[in-house]
C-alpha cells in the first residue's frame, strides 16, 4: 500500500516507521521543515523513543519512508491517510481548539483521489468525526464518502518512549461511519500492525470493530478521563492520610490485594497531552459530567498543595533558596506538554522563593527558553522538591544539595534511607 501519516511527531514519525516496517511505502507530512530533514537523511529528530532510530536508519536508505511538506506529494492516489494532527484546548473554556486539525483536514481533502481510507488517530470530542470531519473533507474535495472514500476512528492509545511496544500490546479499535469503512480500516490495521498473544483479555488481541466512530471515539476518551478521575480519588485518599497520620501507600497496596481496586498513585501533578487534557474533551459533550470536572479540577490544586505542605514545615518561603527536580511531564520523557513544573514554580515564587529548575535531558538554554533559570547539582538550596520521576533523581541525597533543610518528594519515588538526616515529606505518607 502506499500510506501518507499526516504529522511527523512523537506519534506520527513511529507509526510511519512502523507501517513501513510492513512493507508498504509511506509519505509523511508535516509542516515543520527542520523535522522533515531530519527524517529524509534517516536520522532521529527527537531522542527516547526505543528501536526508533534504528528503524528510520534501516527504512529510510531503503526508501519505504520519506517526509515532505507538501500534502500534493503525499494524498493523491494514496491508499490511506493517517491523521495524528494535536488538538489543542483551550486553557480558559476548556474547549478544543480545532485550527490546526481544521487546516490539515481541507489540505489532505483538497488532494484527496477516490479509494481512499482516511483515519483520524488524534483524540476527539464525541461526534467529531461524523459531523465535522466528514462534511470539511465531502466540500472541499467534491467526493462523497462512503462511496468515493471512506472516514474512521481509530485512536492512538501508546505512551511516547514505547510506542513500538504498545502497538503490539493493545487491541486498535476502529469505527467507522458505514460498515464498509469499518471493514476497510479492520483490512488496513491488520496489514500493518502485529500483535502480542493477550490471554487475559477476553476477544482476542487484534483490531476490534467499535461499531460506530462515535464509539470508537468514547472509548479513547473513557479510558483516559477513567485515569484521571482516579488519580484525583487518590489524592483525595492522599491529602486526608495527611491529616490523619496515616500511610496512604499502605493503604492504597491494601486495597487493591483485591481484583475489585484498582486505586492509582497520588503525585505532584497530572501532565502530558493526554490524562489532563481528555477529560475536558469529554466534557465538552457532556458538560453534565460533574464527577469528571470536579477531579479535574482538583488534580490542578496539588501543585499548590504541596508548596503549602513545604511552607508548613519550614515557614515563610520568601527570600529561600528552592529548586525543582524535573520539567519534564513525567520521567525518562523530554516533555512539557502541562508539566507540573510550570504551576509549582509559579506557586513558588508567588511566595517570595528564589527559584531553580533541574531536569537531566534539557540543557540550561532549553530550561531558560522555557522561562527558567537552570539549577546546578551541587548548588546550595534551602529546599528542593521533586517534580518528575526521572531515573537520575533516585540516587540523590543531601550530598548533592548543599545547605538543604527539606526534601518534598512529589512522586514518593526517592529511597527515605538515601535523606536520612533530612526532612523528606511526601503527600499522603511518612516521610
Amino acid at each position: 500500500m502506499k500510506i501518507a501519516v499526516v504529522a511527523t511527531g512523537k506519534i506520527g514519525l513511529p507509526l510511519a516507521t512502523q507501517y513501513a516496517s510492513r512493507g508498504h511505502d509511506v509519505i509523511g507530512v508535516d509542516v515543520n521543515q527542520a523535522l522533515v530533514d531530519a527524517i529524509n537523511r534517516g536520522e532521529e529528530p527527537f531522542p527516547g523513543e526505543a528501536g526508533l532510530a534504528a528503524r528510520l536508519a534501516e527504512l529510510v536508505p531503503a526508501g519505504k519512508l520519506t517526509a515532505t511538506t507538501n500534502y500534493a506529494q503525499a494524498i493523491p492516489g494514496a491508499d490511506a491517510v493517517v491523521i495524528v494532527v494535536p488538538l489543542l484546548v483551550d486553557e480558559e473554556t476548556w474547549l478544543p481548539d480545532f485550527r490546526w486539525m481544521d487546516a490539515a483536514t481541507r489540505s489532505l481533502a483538497e488532494q484527496l483521489t477516490p479509494g481512499t481510507l482516511v483515519s483520524y488517530e488524534t483524540t476527539l470530542p464525541v461526534g467529531t468525526v461524523r459531523n465535522r470531519w466528514k462534511p470539511l473533507i465531502e466540500e472541499v474535495s467534491g467526493l462523497k464518502e462512503g462511496e468515493d472514500f471512506h472516514v474512521v476512528f481509530s485512536p492512538e492509545r501508546v505512551l511516547t518512549g514505547r510506542v513500538f511496544a504498545d502497538l503490539k500490546k493493545y487491541p486498535k479499535l476502529v469505527g467507522g461511519l458505514t460498515a464498509a469503512g469499518t471493514q476497510r480500516a479492520i483490512e488496513f490495521y491488520e496489514a500493518v500492525l502485529t500483535f502480542d498473544e493477550r490471554p487475559d483479555l477476553k476477544r482476542a488481541n487484534g483490531v476490534w470493530d467499535m461499531g460506530t466512530a462515535e464509539a470508537a471515539e468514547m472509548a479513547k476518551l473513557a479510558e483516559t478521563t477513567y485515569r484521571d478521575v482516579n488519580i484525583g480519588l487518590a489524592n483525595q485518599f492522599a491529602r486526608f492520610a495527611d491529616t490523619a497520620g496515616i500511610d496512604v501507600y499502605k493503604v492504597i497496596e491494601a486495597c487493591n490485594s483485591q481484583p475489585f481496586s484498582h486505586i492509582h498513585k497520588p503525585g505532584i501533578a497530572v501532565g502530558g497531552h493526554c490524562i489532563p487534557v481528555y477529560p475536558r474533551l469529554y466534557l465538552s459533550t457532556d458538560p453534565e459530567a460533574d464527577i469528571v470536572r470536579t477531579a479535574r479540577n482538583f488534580n490542578a490544586t496539588m501543585p499548590r498543595y504541596v508548596v503549602d505542605r513545604v511552607e508548613a514545615v519550614i515557614g515563610d518561603l520568601a527570600g529561600l533558596r528552592v529548586a525543582v527536580l524535573g520539567a519534564a511531564y513525567r520521567g525518562g520523557v523530554k516533555e512539557t506538554a502541562v508539566s507540573g513544573v510550570f504551576p509549582t514554580v509559579a506557586e513558588l515564587e508567588s511566595r517570595g522563593a528564589l527559584v531553580t529548575v533541574h531536569d537531566p535531558l534539557f540543557a540550561e538554554d532549553e530550561l531558560a527558553a522555557l522561562g527558567f533559570r537552570a539549577h546546578t547539582i551541587g548548588d546550595p538550596v534551602d529546599v528542593a522538591i521533586l517534580q518528575a520521576d526521572h531515573a537520575d533523581y533516585l540516587e540523590f541525597g543531601p550530598a548533592e544539595f548543599p545547605e538543604i533543610k527539606l526534601f518534598a518528594d512529589g512522586r514518593n519515588t526517592t529511597d527515605p534511607a538515601k535523606w536520612r538526616g533530612v526532612p523528606r515529606i511526601v503527600i499522603g505518607g511518612p516521610a
